[in-house]
């Protein structure tokens, strides 16, 4: 059965987290997103429409446990990708971000808006209560990359400088804008079965170009890993 709250949806992150082994690739997302989850469930109440972001919240979560289950083109880079050593775990999990924003969250937005019965509208305070939910997250991320580069996890600084020119690449704000300029497309073209599965796949296509670029291997991790001991 699939989660129906986000306690539903927390507790299956941390299963999901526990059943993997620890230098996984998948196993760093689901961190991230762990943990991003957990900041604006507890904000949510704060917000003008927290019904609408709760939902969205379980709707969004539930497209990432059924890509585990049977992944569509955007998530297939992360899944290939996930055992290989010489990527960094921020790279992983922004790689997971990159898929689930930009190909995931326009479909879940259009399935809520639907469960919820309103139009898809960026003057309604649904859009602004989405637009402030940019700062926890931007906060939240920037927390959880900090960790994959320090400590257990820390690299070399040469292969540091090589990640820093890969996920200049992201940019979750400008993700989160398109995802919901993507949404508004999809919602117009909902009685257009044909345009919208070509543009949906139109979309899966270039996200899975940009998780690939964002998986790039690191030249400097696998020697700085037998130095240091990084992962």
């Amino acid at each position: 059965m699939r989660p129906q709250t986000i306690a539903d949806v927390i507790a299956r992150m941390r299963e999901i987290g526990d059943s993997l082994p620890p230098r996984d690739g998948v196993a760093y997302f689901t961190r991230l997103y762990l943990a991003v989850t957990e900041a604006v469930a507890e904000a949510e109440e704060a917000f003008a429409s927290p019904e609408f972001l709760t939902r969205l919240d379980v709707r969004f979560a539930n497209l990432y446990f059924l890509a585990l289950e049977d992944p569509p083109r955007a998530w297939v880079p992360l899944l290939e990708a996930r055992a290989r050593p010489a990527i960094a775990p921020i790279q992983f999990a922004l790689a997971g971000m990159n898929a689930h924003i930009n190909r995931d969250l326009p479909l879940a937005l259009v399935q809520t808006v639907e469960e919820l019965g309103f139009e898809l509208e960026s003057d309604g305070p649904e859009h602004a209560d989405f637009v402030a939910v940019n700062a926890l997250l931007v906060a939240t991320e920037e927390r959880v990359k900090r960790d994959f580069v320090t400590g257990d996890l820390a690299i070399a600084d040469e292969a540091l400088g090589e990640v820093d020119d890969v996920i200049a690449m992201w940019n979750v704000e400008r993700a989160r804008d398109a995802a919901w300029t993507n949404a508004e497309t999809l919602w117009r073209l909902r009685g257009s079965p044909d345009l919208a599965g070509a543009f949906l796949l139109a979309l899966d296509r270039m996200v899975g170009f940009a998780g690939r670029g964002l998986l790039r291997p690191v030249s400097w991790l696998e020697p700085a890993r037998g130095r240091r001991g990084c992962a």
